[in-house]
């Protein structure tokens, strides 16, 4: 075990007092274990962990203290690397995920471990996001996969050991959601997908990719699937404007019985927020049975590599090299050649005493 102290414990009351917390986090191979005492007023209803779609990423509590164990590669746990350190952070915090704004005092525990990138870790920890599992009644059990494929052929997804997967900036990337479940004649359906530097859904500033089952990102492609409980798409490669090199995909998926009208998977992209919500509304009353709740999946990181200034123009930037270092030449000949030129002006000048 790597024991090492928390890198920012603290309690944030709005409209109260600021009180410091006794913390303590203990770093393991795989998972960071926290805990804290507990204090008066805390509501432990409303704990979470950075990640609230996974109902594994759990907050538990007893007598006297609050406690979690997050495992390195989950539970919206974000990842950094400097250098030869990789930095794993994640928080606790007692306000609803959905929330805007609130009166009551606020928790925020953030914390994290630090390992050596050559460490145990790095055999213990992978990337790579496994499959997400859910029930629900009248659907019966259904797991979502997200891959990433090295061509469109969709044959074999990439390896979970090359996690990160490293790619070039403007390269096309290769993506595949695909739903198994227990219940025949049901189909998947991707509301929206978006990218950010950290496997947070609920993370800012992100990147849209499909909202509300409409094409955003100029450059996506839609690809045939093999049966309605998949969905293949691509686009190019990216990275955010001064932020880490790292990108994560999350998308919003759901499943529906096949065929049935007035389900959002046969609604496809809608346009207008507001028509959308009254049709969620109305889903919500009569179609209970016939489509699932929304549910988070990510895949990643994609770590880009190389230079989006020097990528797809390296003949243009030696030209100019050229044309720097050719200019260059010109100019010394010219100056060389003025020098002989006045010398020899000179040389030719002949002096004649005046008459007196």
């Amino acid at each position: 075990m790597l024991k090492g102290p928390i890198l920012a414990a603290w309690l944030v009351y709005f409209l109260c007092h600021v009180y410091p917390v006794k913390s303590k986090v203990i770093c393991g191979e795989s998972e960071m274990t926290v805990w804290f005492e507990k204090y008066p007023g805390l509501q432990e209803d409303d704990l979470r962990l950075n990640d609230t779609t996974n109902t594994a990423c759990k907050v538990l509590t007893n007598s006297d203290f609050v406690f979690a164990v997050v495992p390195l590669s989950g539970c919206g746990t974000q990842i950094k690397e400097n250098g030869d350190i990789l930095t794993f952070t994640n928080e606790i915090t007692n306000n609803k995920h959905d929330a805007v704004i609130t009166r009551k005092c606020q928790l925020e525990l953030k914390f994290e471990c630090k390992y050596p990138k050559h460490g145990k870790v790095k055999h213990s920890y992978s990337g790579h996001r496994e499959n997400i599992t859910v029930s629900e009644k009248d659907l019966g059990t259904f797991t979502y996969q997200f891959e990433f494929y090295p061509n469109k052929n969709f044959r074999t997804p990439k390896k979970s050991k090359l996690y990160p997967l490293k790619c070039d900036y403007k390269e096309r990337i290769y993506m595949q959601i695909e739903v198994t479940s227990s219940v025949e004649d049901t189909e998947l359906f991707v509301e929206s997908c978006r990218a950010a530097p950290y496997d947070n859904p609920n993370y800012e500033p992100s990147y849209s990719i499909i909202d509300n089952g409409c094409n955003v990102d100029p450059t996506i492609e839609i690809h045939s699937p093999a049966h309605q409980k998949q969905f293949r798409f691509s686009m190019e490669a990216f990275k955010f404007i001064d932020s880490d090199d790292q990108v994560y995909i999350s998308c919003s998926v759901m499943i529906c019985r096949l065929g049935s009208p007035n389900t959002r998977c046969s609604q496809g992209c809608i346009k207008s927020r507001t028509r959308r919500d009254d049709q969620q509304h109305h889903l919500t009353k009569r179609e209970a049975v016939t489509q699932s709740s929304r549910h988070f999946i990510s895949q990643g990181p994609l770590r880009l590599v190389g230079s989006a200034e020097s990528t797809g123009s390296p003949v243009i930037h030696l030209n100019l090299n050229l044309v720097f270092i050719a200019g260059g030449l010109l100019a010394a000949i010219g100056l060389i050649s003025a020098v002989v030129i006045y010398k020899a002006k000179i040389s030719k000048v002949t002096y004649q005493p005046f008459e007196s």
